[in-house]
Formats: structure tokens, C-alpha cells, sequence
């Protein structure tokens, strides 16, 4: 048996390509308006900017920003094979930026009162990865 073989049946964890550069860009201090627009279809830039919308108290702006992410790493996940279920490991880092799109575009949608689009992505976000359900929630 391979030391990874899923017993469970269920598909195999999705992990997305390495693209540093936008993570480091972000953690130079470069303004995430400017990582989005140098890199469109980086989760992590969007959300980013979603999270400092939010902070900001830009609920409106931060369901967009979470919105984009989000679409840009659905895109993602699908060209790497994602059949539209299954884990995305939040431990493997590249995953994380369309994590955190998942997760602002669930805090938005609750703090606008669209509840069932809270519920959808709040599910989605643990089905995909308890881990980051709990680290980001």
C-alpha cells in the first residue's frame, strides 16, 4: 500500500502550483492593490485586499475583493485537477490564498445578512479544509 493512498475513497487533496511572488510581494509590504494588479489571478492578493476592506469596515468592498478571490482560485483548482469536491489542504501553503477568498466571502456575506451564501461558503471552507476552518474562523 502507498504511504498516501486514500482509504476512504473520496478524491485526492488538490494542491495548487507554487507562485511566490505574490506572497512575497505582500510580505515586502507592497500594496495588495498593486499585487492584484501586477498578478489578477492570485487568490491570496484578493484576499488580502478583502481582509484590509474588511478591517477597514468596507463590508461591501470586502465581499468583491473575497468575490474575485474566490473565482480566481476555483480557476485554480480546476485546471489542477479539482473536480469540484474534495480537500484543499490549507497546510499546503499555495492553497491558502483561495482559502482565505472562501473564508472573507463567507464573513462578508454574514455581516451583509446574506445568509445562505454565509452557510454555502462556511461549509465549502470545512469540507475543504477543517484546518483552515478553525485557523481562519
Amino acid at each position: 500500500m502507498a504511504i498516501h493512498e486514500n482509504l476512504l475513497g473520496g478524491p485526492p487533496p488538490t494542491h495548487l502550483p507554487d507562485d511566490p511572488e505574490p506572497r512575497e510581494l505582500l510580505a515586502a509590504g507592497t500594496a495588495p492593490a498593486e499585487v492584484a494588479a501586477q498578478h489578477p489571478t492570485s487568490s491570496l492578493a484578493w484576499a488580502q485586499l478583502a481582509d484590509d476592506a474588511f478591517e477597514a469596515g468596507n463590508v461591501v468592498a470586502s465581499y468583491a475583493y473575497a468575490r474575485t478571490g474566490y473565482h480566481r482560485g476555483l480557476d485554480a483548482l480546476r485546471r489542477n485537477g479539482w473536480k469540484g469536491h474534495g480537500p484543499v489542504p490549507f497546510e499546503h501553503e499555495p492553497n491558502r490564498g483561495f482559502l482565505r477568498a472562501l473564508h472573507a466571502l463567507a464573513r462578508a456575506a454574514q455581516t451583509i445578512g446574506e445568509q445562505e451564501e454565509y452557510e454555502r461558503c462556511s461549509s465549502f471552507l470545512k469540507e475543504s479544509s477543517p484546518t483552515a476552518a478553525s485557523t481562519l474562523g
